[in-house]
C-alpha cells in the first residue's frame, strides 16, 4: 500500500487573492507532477484535499489526470491533528493521495515514518508527491519523492 502526500501547488498571496487560489506557476507546476505520476504509475484510489481552494485546485488537477474525483477530507487543514488520519491510514487497503499543507503533512509523514511527528523526516515542496510504502504494519518508509524540477 502507497500513501501520497502533497503539498498544494504554488498560492498567490492572501493580499492578492483572500481565497489564496493557485498562480499559474502552480497550476503548470501540478500538471507537471501529475503528467510525471502518471507515467511513474502513481495510481491512488482516490484523492482527498483540505477544503482550501489551493489545496482543492492541486486536487483536482491530480484527479483529472487520474480520472478519478478528489474528496474533500475533513481535518487536513494546516494545524489540524495528524492522529485521526494516520489512524485511518492505518486500516486502509488502497493507495491514497492526500492534498494538503504544512505543518500538517510534514508532522503526517514524519509520524508515519519516524513515528514522531516533530522529526521533520522530509522536506516538502509545493506541487511534489512525497510517497510513502507501507512494509509492515505501523512501519513506513519514503519510496520516492517526484518534484517539478526532476520531471
Amino acid at each position: 500500500m502507497k500513501i501520497y502526500l502533497v503539498q498544494h501547488g504554488e498560492a498567490k498571496s492572501e493580499a492578492e487573492d483572500p481565497e489564496r487560489s493557485l498562480t499559474i506557476r502552480g497550476e503548470e507546476e501540478t500538471r507537471k507532477i501529475s503528467d510525471a505520476a502518471k507515467r511513474l504509475s502513481v495510481r491512488p484510489s482516490r484523492i482527498y484535499h483540505s477544503g482550501k481552494k489551493r489545496a482543492e485546485q492541486t486536487a483536482g488537477i491530480f484527479a483529472a489526470a487520474f480520472n478519478l474525483s478528489a474528496q474533500l477530507g475533513q481535518g487536513l487543514n494546516p494545524n489540524d491533528d495528524i492522529r485521526p488520519w494516520a489512524e485511518r491510514i492505518s486500516r486502509e487497503t488502497e493507495d491514497l493521495m492526500i492534498v494538503g499543507h504544512l505543518p500538517f503533512l510534514e508532522k503526517l509523514a514524519s509520524f508515519l515514518i519516524c513515528g514522531d511527528e516533530r522529526a521533520k523526516a522530509v522536506m516538502f515542496r509545493y506541487s511534489a508527491i512525497l510517497c510513502l510504502e507501507k512494509k509492515e504494519p505501523g512501519r513506513w518508509v519514503a519510496e520516492r519523492i517526484i518534484k517539478p524540477d526532476n520531471t
